[in-house]
Order: C-alpha cells, then sequence, then structure tokens
C-alpha cells in the first residue's frame, strides 16, 4: 500500500513539475533573470505550492498517515550555517542549470547527458554534504 501511494505521489508530482514549467530551465532561469528577460509566472507555480503546504501542515497535527509511520516535523525556524550553505548550493544549482532535485530526476527522461551530468553531481554534493556538515559543526563549536 505504501509503494502504491508513493508511487501515485511522485507521478502526480512529476505531472505537476512538468504542466508548470519546472522541468523547463529557460523558464527557470528567466524566473531568476531579474534585471533581464524576467519570468514572473513561477511566483504563481511557487506560491500554489507554498498555501496548500501550509493548509496540509495545519490539518496534519495530531494525526497519523494512512500509510504508517509519522509525518515530519515542521521546519524549524532558526538560521544557522547549515540553512545558509544549502540555501546557497542550491541556488547556485538552480541558478546555473536550471534544475532542483525533482526537476532533475525528470530530465532523465528527456535532458539527455547534461541532465543525467547534474543529477550524478548533485547525488556526489548529497553524498558529501553529511561530512562537510559536520567539519562545519566543528568550526562552528570553536567560533
Amino acid at each position: 500500500m505504501r509503494v502504491a501511494l508513493s508511487f501515485v505521489s511522485g507521478g502526480l508530482f512529476g505531472i505537476g513539475l512538468y504542466l508548470s514549467g519546472m522541468t523547463d530551465t529557460r523558464k527557470v532561469q528567466g524566473w531568476l533573470d531579474v534585471f533581464g528577460d524576467w519570468d514572473p509566472t513561477l511566483a504563481f507555480v511557487m506560491g500554489g505550492a507554498i498555501l496548500p503546504m501550509a493548509i496540509a501542515w495545519q490539518l496534519t497535527r495530531g494525526r497519523k498517515p494512512l500509510a504508517g509511520g509519522t509525518f515530519p516535523a515542521p521546519p524549524k525556524h532558526e538560521i544557522g550555517h547549515r540553512l545558509i550553505l544549502g540555501s546557497v548550493l542550491f541556488g547556485m544549482g538552480w541558478g546555473l542549470a536550471g534544475l532542483c532535485p525533482g526537476p532533475a530526476m525528470a530530465s532523465l527522461s528527456f535532458g539527455g547527458w547534461g541532465g543525467a551530468l547534474f543529477l550524478i553531481a548533485m547525488g556526489a554534493g548529497m553524498m558529501a554534504a553529511p561530512k562537510l556538515s559536520l567539519q562545519l559543526d566543528r568550526l562552528a563549536a570553536r567560533a
């Protein structure tokens, strides 16, 4: 049951990415090009994701998922070196390639070698992140 729900959820997510234009790297880079040929339509995509998620967080309080387990805790509101570093790295990848993790996975079906290379680089970064994070924690503890 859980695998089937995950498959359906992932499929709906992928369809949403495609229909919203999030898999079009030119559209994403156009959103980021505020001093050039700016494309504001991605703001509606982000708003269309943030608003339902805010409601979902409220509706899941005190409930359990249908497929078992628990819902993840709401995100923390503290700003630290992990959040800043992660935001910078995410923004660099998003700005340079026009892809973030979801669309990068979707790009395997149409992105050719460029999409595959980005996905490999993203995976390498994700594998290196825990070690880098420990080093940053040690440096922060010394300061």
